[in-house]
Formats: C-alpha cells, sequence, structure tokens
C-alpha cells in the first residue's frame, strides 16, 4: 500500500496536469459511472491528501475520493487519449494529460460534509501544514498498544506507512513494543518532525530514504540496496542483515499482520 508521500505527490501532479481546468471524467469500467457523471465537464478546483486519501475537488459539494489500498494505482499519459485497457475505474482527461485509475479500495463521489466526517476520523498527517501533533500525542500517551502499532494507526497518524514507522522508531532508538504510555513527551516531539522531514523528503524524491549521511553506500563503501520499493534504509525489510550502524542482526516478527523490523541493540527495550 502506499505511504502517505506517495499519495501527497500525486496530489501535487494532478493540480498541476488538471487544476483549474475542466476535467473529462468517466468510468470505463463502469463502476463508477453515477459519480463520473456529477463531475464531468468541470473545472478541478483543487487536489489534496490527507494521510494515504486523495481529495479531487470539484467545487460545493462535488468531491472525488480515492484510496488505493493494496492494489490501485494510478497510469498517467500525454495527449492523445488511447483505448481503455483493463478494468478503469475512473478516467481523467484534461489539456495536456491523460489519466486512468485502476483497482482502488475506494473511488467515490462525497458531499463536503462527507469529506469532513472522513477527515475527523484520522489522525494529524505529517505532510499537511494543519497537523497537530499534540492530538496524536494525547491518543499514544493514553495506549498501553504498543507504540508500532499506533503508528500504523491511521487514526492516530494518517500517511506512516510500515517503512516510515520501522525506520523512525530505529532513527530514535525506541523499542517498536514499548506500550504507547511509556514514550516521553520529548521522544515524540522529536519523532514526530523527523517524520515531517522524512515524509517531505519523499515526496520531493518519491523514493524513502532514511539512513543518515554517514551511513550511506557513499560514506561507508557498501553497495547500495537493492529492492523494489528503492531508498536507503536501516532496518525496513534488511531481517537478517547486519545493522548499519552496530552490526547486530536486524530482528523481524509480525504485529497486527505486517512484518515489523528492528535492531536490538539499537533499540533496546527501555531505553
Amino acid at each position: 500500500m502506499p505511504e502517505g508521500h506517495t499519495v501527497h505527490r500525486l496530489a501535487r501532479l494532478h493540480q498541476d496536469r488538471y487544476g483549474g481546468s475542466p476535467v473529462e471524467v468517466t468510468s470505463p469500467q463502469g463502476r463508477f459511472s453515477a459519480g463520473a457523471s456529477k463531475v464531468d465537464g468541470r473545472t478541478l478546483c483543487g487536489a489534496q491528501a490527507h494521510g494515504k486519501h486523495l481529495f479531487h475537488v470539484y467545487g460545493p459539494d462535488a468531491v472525488v475520493h480515492v484510496h488505493l489500498g493494496l492494489y490501485g494505482a494510478f497510469r498517467e499519459h500525454p495527449l492523445p487519449v488511447a483505448r481503455p485497457q483493463g478494468q478503469v475505474r475512473m478516467r481523467m482527461v484534461g489539456p495536456t494529460h491523460w489519466t486512468d485509475l485502476r483497482g482502488p479500495a475506494a473511488c467515490e463521489l462525497l458531499t463536503d460534509d462527507e469529506v469532513a466526517t472522513l477527515r475527523g476520523r484520522l489522525g494529524p498527517d505529517p505532510l499537511r501544514a494543519d497537523a497537530d501533533p499534540d492530538r496524536a500525542f494525547s491518543r499514544i500517551s493514553r495506549s498501553r498498544t504498543p507504540l508500532a502499532a499506533l503508528l500504523l494507526d491511521q487514526s492516530v497518524v494518517a500517511g506512516a506507512g510500515n517503512v516510515y514507522r520501522a525506520e523512525v522508531l530505529f532513527r530514535h532508538g525506541v523499542h517498536p513494543m514499548l506500550p504507547g504510555r511509556d514514550l516521553p513527551r520529548e521522544r515524540w516531539d522529536a519523532m514526530w518532525a523527523d517524520l515531517v522531514a522524512l515524509m517531505a523528503d519523499g515526496v520531493r524524491a518519491g523514493r524513502i530514504d532514511t539512513v543518515r549521511p554517514e551511513h550511506t553506500p557513499e560514506a561507508t563503501g557498501r553497495p547500495p540496496r537493492v529492492d523494489r520499493h528503492g531508498g536507503e534504509v536501516y532496518v525496513y525489510r534488511r531481517a537478517g542483515l547486519p545493522c548499519l550502524v552496530c552490526g547486530t542482526p536486524v530482528a523481524s516478527t509480525r504485529l497486527a499482520g505486517r512484518n515489523l523490523y528492528w535492531c536490538p541493540t539499537c533499540q533496546p527495550e527501555r531505553a
């Protein structure tokens, strides 16, 4: 599932390509035909993201909400338009480009009130200027749930996924099973600031890089990471490999149905 930085990149891309212009919106597959017909030909007022949710705003009470889920993907193309291939849930055609959406978990037309209700269920997004980290800490500080699980709860922090949660915990020496209520406030403030910076870098670069300059392949002489997700990371998907800082084999387990990675030495159980 794409992490929040990917959805924010999509929002910026769609704003640049379609914002301020009339957009032809259709549903070749047919599953979004009713919603598409209500915004077809209207001007896209703006595109924005909150966590892993993308919103195309077409004016009062007309917002297309997309959640990519595990299998959803946008495909972007310059004009001219080609015939639909496969199950295209939504097609957008603008002045210079066209975009096909396939396989999303959600593609629906919402009113402004429905968008407000949806966003009200989400936690603060480190990539949004209106984010309130105090709101997230209020939830964390009252919970016995492991911090690693809380960071993936989109009602606590919106947008952080499996990569960012593993990496920010490592970068701050926090054991993933630490109960949320045991996390000091100053440690949370540092972690939040780090998430803001790391995810903003992800928006700019289009990949997740969390390794500090002194631990990069260029600085250490090690081979670059080879992974379909790209990016240099400390522990994510490095189970059994030596920690880039201390050499301890990276540990892995399952938590709430997701793979979890950490360094037992750099992230002791009670730091």
